[in-house]
């Protein structure tokens, strides 16, 4: 047999629980599996508040899960890449992936793409998706604090979210369909017994309407007796509407090359195999009657056991034996361990559980400052490929949160083996609110807010050189990677994208500002921000800043933004004519570009 370098055993189109699964299985089998993902590993569950009814373990919030899972397959020796899958050719032995990165050779296919929630069509949801209108309750519950809820669902998240959404809400009234929810009744339980909680079924949400200060007013249908009836909250003031009504497969691209039912999921037969053997398909794409993250887990597990089978079976028939891992990182510590015992003379201790190389990711572990063991080893591999040396200029108050922003930065820099280093701000007067707080003008394009963290490179004359990437705020939470990537993508070589989209951003030939509103407890802001730094990064006249809306509340009230990530794209031409767009929702380089063209 010849090894060939350039064809995997599998390759799995889609990173989240059933993907992260496949790809921990077959890896561990020492098979080589690439895991293909065009936007965040993890998948919808990373948008979960908490996770309670996952076996073996009590309660984690969604993202901690699917971490723990995406390094557990990264431990056993599983292969990342981020793009975006544009086509399959899933016939004969080898088969291809077409991605914005160029094309793939495998032996076998495991699509595991997931699906993305539902809008359910009412009067006024498209018009006012993000100011009143949400689908994310971890992203956007705390826009809601002390004001009324509606939820729109019957299922489980509905379910779930609407109790969640009782942290922030003065009530919550769940719009039911039918007769009764349509998840198990512990679940239901919650809500029906949750004093905060109203649940009208029967009911369905035909339209809303917006005045001062978001949504008024709310159109709802009696779906027994046909009578229509207008909705308000008790103090007449605003509201909010959250959709948790089920999901859409994301099968769009598999249509007439592999079977779909009449809903566009995937049909499965066997071991889940599609009508294309050597294709496999796992997770809330199929069809199937609970789509859970313990399901899409089972899915994974079971598609990547036959899928070792038939890569052997392929392997034996064409004699090419891809380079499967041998010496993982999991392979390794085990070795570590056994050799410790030999020399100490007892048995080898125990490797950390799941739960607990969790704990360790989510801050419980090991900490000195800012960032803990784990971290640090992460930070040095970016540090030791950054091409040159960064400046991150401070702008400042007297703030605690300017305080702590400092203290983060200066414990970044310590560890960036000089690739860091830091400037206060010159201009070191600003206006102060009685708070003590800068105050900033909303009207400006993109305005001054402190504090501030503004990514530099060292200019000709000396001195810092804006690469028109910052944030506003401490880049922590889940802002912390997009962060470090944006100083990857300042200092070079950075993220590669593909040529068209790389020719895409050099064509940007007017200046362009793009403001980003994010929370640090938003999952899907990252991709948002990174997307728009990537631009920024390879193109001097695009400036992308990204804002923690908590601790800018004048953003808020200046866009009437009730949903995050919000993105504002400022164009100015040639002739100096200016044009603004404001849009909402997780953004991907190429849709990003997509924006930016349209304003």
């Amino acid at each position: 047999m010849n090894q060939q370098n350039d064809v995997y055993d599998v390759i799995v189109i889609g990173g989240g629980p059933a993907g992260l699964t496949a790809g921990l299985y077959l890896a561990r089998a020492r098979y080589r599996v690439l895991i293909l993902e065009k936007e965040d590993f993890g998948g919808q569950i990373t948008i979960t508040n908490e996770v309670v009814n996952y076996p073996g373990i009590a309660t984690i919030d969604g993202h901690g899960l699917t971490e723990t899972m995406r390094q557990q397959a990264e431990d056993f020796g599983s292969e990342f890449m981020a793009a975006e899958v544009t086509g399959i050719e899933p016939h004969g032995d080898i088969k291809t992936v077409h991605t914005t990165r160029g094309d793939l050779k495998t032996f076998g296919i495991l699509i595991a793409t997931g699906a993305n929630p539902r809008r359910v069509g009412f009067e006024g949801e498209a018009e006012y998706a993000g100011r009143g209108i949400s689908y994310c309750a971890t992203c956007d519950g705390e826009f809601f604090s002390g004001k009324e809820i509606l939820v729109v669902g019957g299922g489980f998240s509905a379910a779930e979210e609407s109790v969640f959404l009782t942290k922030y809400a003065s009530k919550v009234t769940i719009l039911v369909r039918g007769d009764d929810f349509t998840c198990d009744s512990s679940t239901s339980a919650a809500a029906k017994s949750n004093p905060n909680i109203d649940i009208r079924y029967h009911t369905e949400l035909k339209s809303v309407s917006a005045g001062e200060g978001g949504l008024v007013t709310a159109t709802l249908l009696d779906r027994t007796s046909g009578e229509q009836t207008q909705w308000k909250p008790a103090d007449g003031g605003a509201f909010g509407v959250f959709v948790f009504a089920g999901y859409i497969p994301q099968t769009a691209l598999f249509k007439n090359v592999i079977d779909l039912d009449e809903h566009g999921y995937v049909v499965t037969h066997g071991y889940l195999q599609t009508s294309v053997p050597g294709v496999y398909a796992a997770g809330d794409l199929r069809e199937k009657n609970l789509r859970q993250v313990v399901t899409a887990v089972s899915d994974g597990a079971v598609a990547a056991v036959e899928l070792e089978r038939y890569a052997k079976d392929l392997s034996e028939k064409t004699g090419i034996v891809p380079p499967r891992p041998t010496s993982s990182t999991y392979e390794r510590r085990e070795e570590q361990a056994a050799k410790q015992a030999s020399v100490s003379g007892t048995s080898p201790a125990p490797a950390a559980s799941h739960d607990e190389r969790a704990q360790n990711r989510q801050g419980t572990g090991k900490v000195s400052g800012f960032f803990d063991d784990a971290i640090r080893k992460q930070l040095a591999v970016v540090f030791g490929r950054m091409a040159r040396p960064l400046i991150l200029e401070l702008a400042l108050d007297d703030t605690a949160l300017s305080s702590q922003t400092q203290g983060f930065i200066d414990e970044l820099v310590g560890l960036s083996d000089g690739k860091l280093s830091t400037v206060l701000d010159p201009k070191d007067t600003a206006l102060q609110d009685d708070e003590g707080r800068t105050t900033f003008d909303v009207t400006a394009a993109l305005p001054t807010a402190r504090p501030t963290v503004r990514i530099c490179t060292l200019g000709e004359d000396g001195k810092p050189k804006p690469t028109g990437l910052a944030f506003h705020g401490v880049p922590s939470g889940h802002e912390f990677n997009s962060f470090i990537l944006g100083l990857y993508n300042a200092a070079g070589p950075g993220q590669s994208v593909d040529d068209d989209t790389e020719q895409r951003i050099a064509g940007i030939g007017t200046t362009t500002d793009i403001m980003i509103l994010v929370s640090l407890t938003c999952t899907m802001c990252p991709t948002t921000v990174l997307s728009s730094q990537r631009i920024a990064s390879g193109n001097p006249n695009v400036r992308a800043e990204a804002y923690d809306i908590s601790h800018f509340p004048e953003l808020q009230r200046q866009y009437n933004a009730m949903s995050v990530p919000c993105i504002v794209v400022n164009r100015t031409d040639a002739s100096g004519k200016a044009t603004q767009k404001i849009e909402f929702g997780k953004k991907t380089v190429p849709q990003m570009l997509d924006l930016i063209e349209q304003a």
